[in-house]
């Protein structure tokens, strides 16, 4: 079928229902509601959709199409749930089973009939997280189920007024709600105040007198302190006490100011700066002991002859620094006596490569941008130059940009079903670096990686096994992924032939570096990223700072060729 998705943006679902649709032969196009209602308009009116699906939509479809045409909504909330703010009622009421619906667009907001629900199971965590993860599972199989039942032709959607139907209305979630009593709530009510926001809204709060957004939010089991206090930092993050305990804030976004510039998040001791004069930087221990109930954003376990490198960034950004500090503990996991290393291997984000965030915030940005991709090169060149154990990449969730080149450094790829990949960095206007012009091609082809480069769109993880991105699929639950990963390496560590395998990289990675060393294709991809850096007419200085702001200047068709594309490189 011809198929139009109507989004506010193209974030996680969207991608994923994008991709999903689309290996199942469905031609698929995409519109922004963010460019408004003329926009959709022109989109069906070119397209002639045989149905419009609405995975992500924050206004209205326009009258005129869904009157006019089958348009489903994809509401995050069990039948009869409706409102704007369902997810947030979800962790912040402590429900413990959950579920995605897709209705039939109407008038009133969520009363349209249902075409599918899917339920999901809500473990503790934050809102992105699952919004990622159990949500996008079950948004997913409900799409798919309710495609199936619309191109079928005989099913008939439930109506809400059905007794099986429950309406249940939740009003927005604002701020008041969502506000903080540092004296009187426990810590298991900040953590899920925090987590209930931790995208996106944020929680509005005060720090050394000035009001900014609190983002993420994770417990600490032996700090303590005056309740509201700032008492630690640990590699960005700050601690803070509770009046039974303390937990970590990773970020914090600073109060808009009308008619000031939009406000992004950041490293939250990078926000706070001096204010934080005094306060001690505690450091976990990469081997964290697993009792401790405390937040780290690297941790390194091992289990026999199998180590597990564990990182987890928020929105799977990584900056400079924290590319340093996974390549020293990458360099700590080296010198362990292991056959396999396994790095990821947790839910959610692997990586979506440099932090732009953090680059828009640099005295300097090209300077920052430098620093960040030379950081993000020597870690994959130390995965590209390991040749004494296997190091498999393990994806539980999303990688983009140099995030999914850093998964191609390793010798296999095990990736989630259900996970989308972006192998591709052209509409940020950036030609690339993190090897891709070595790994790339050797997994799926010279004329496929100039395709995924020069196209730039999402690709599933089925996708991506069938041209050989990814080698392993891992069809589990988000909550059983890290238990699974862990099965298949011991697995692959008992393996009687891993020392041959491991004999064979090493040729293999020999034979390369003499037909061409990697010093050369790394100096040839900088070249191009340091003109584009150190030009303030690059295209890349506006679409990173539109970016960040979370301004709507790219087109209102996503899925066309960036217009400021580069010429692809001769693979």
């Amino acid at each position: 079928m011809n198929i139009l998705l109507v989004a506010s943006a193209f974030n996680s679902l969207s991608q994923r229902v994008y991709a999903e649709l689309s290996d199942r032969a469905h031609r698929v196009d995409v519109v922004l509601a963010t460019h408004g209602d003329e926009a959709v308009r022109e989109a069906v009116r070119e397209m002639r959709p045989e149905l419009v699906i609405a995975p992500m939509l924050r206004t209205a479809l326009p009258e005129d199409v869904w009157s006019d045409r089958t348009c489903l909504i994809v509401h995050p909330g069990p039948p009869g749930d409706r409102g704007p703010s369902s997810i947030d009622w979800a962790i912040a009421t402590g429900a413990t089973r959950w579920g995605v619906t897709v209705l039939q667009a109407e008038a009133d907001m969520d009363a349209g009939d249902i075409w599918a629900t899917v339920p999901f199971e809500v473990p503790p965590g934050s809102k992105s997280d699952l919004y990622r993860n159990e949500a996008s599972d079950a948004a997913m199989a409900a799409v798919l189920l309710a495609v199936e039942r619309y191109a079928g032709g005989s099913s008939k959607p439930l109506a809400q007024d059905d007794r099986s139907v429950e309406i249940v209305w939740r009003d927005p979630f604002r701020q008041e709600r969502r506000r903080i009593d540092w004296r009187r709530d426990t810590t298991e009510v900040v953590l899920r105040k925090l987590r209930a926001a931790d995208s996106r809204p944020g929680v509005l709060d005060e720090l050394f007198d000035e009001e900014f957004f609190l983002h993420g939010g994770h417990p600490e089991d032996q700090l303590r302190g005056c309740p509201g206090d700032v008492l630690a930092t640990r590699t960005g993050a700050v601690c803070r006490a509770t009046c039974d305990g303390a937990v970590w804030i990773p970020e914090l976004r600073r109060r808009r100011r009308p008619g000031g510039p939009a406000t992004f998040r950041l490293p939250a001791a990078l926000v706070l700066g001096a204010r934080l004069d005094g306060r001690p930087e505690v450091p976990a221990p990469l081997e964290l002991p697993a009792q401790r109930r405390t937040w780290t954003d690297i941790r390194y376990r091992q289990r026999s002859d199998v180590g597990f490198l564990h990182f987890s960034f928020p929105g799977g950004a990584m900056s400079t620094d924290q590319c340093r500090r996974l390549l020293a503990a990458y360099r700590f996991a080296l010198s362990r006596p292991t056959r396999v290393l396994v790095m990821g291997g947790t839910r959610d984000f692997f990586s979506n490569g440099i932090h732009l965030n953090v680059i828009e915030a640099a005295a300097d940005p090209s300077a920052e941008s430098w620093a960040n991709i030379n950081a993000m090169d020597d870690l994959v060149e130390a995965m590209l130059r390991t040749t004494d154990r296997l190091v498999i990449a393990a994806l539980g969730g999303n990688a983009a940009a140099g995030g999914t080149m850093l998964a191609l450094a390793a010798d296999e790829v095990w990736c989630r079903t259900g996970a989308v990949l972006n192998p591709h960095y052209r509409r940020m206007g950036l030609y690339g670096s993190e090897f891709w012009t070595y790994s790339l091609p050797r997994r799926v082809g010279p004329r496929t990686a100039e395709r995924l480069i020069t196209e730039a769109l999402p690709v599933s993880s089925s996708a991506g096994a069938r041209m050989g991105l990814v080698d392993r699929l891992v069809p589990v639950s988000p909550h059983d992924f890290s238990a699974e990963v862990e099965r298949m390496a011991a697995a692959l560590a008992r393996t009687p032939d891993l020392a041959e395998q491991i004999a064979a990289k090493r040729a293999r990675r020999e034979r390369d570096e003499n037909v061409r060393p990697l010093a050369a294709y790394r100096r040839d991809e900088l070249a191009h990223m340091h003109r584009t850096f150190f030009d303030p007419t690059a295209p890349y200085h506006r679409l990173r700072s539109a970016f960040v702001g979370k301004l709507a200047t790219g087109p209102a068709r996503p899925l066309a060729r960036p217009e400021h594309a580069l010429a692809t490189a001769v693979l």
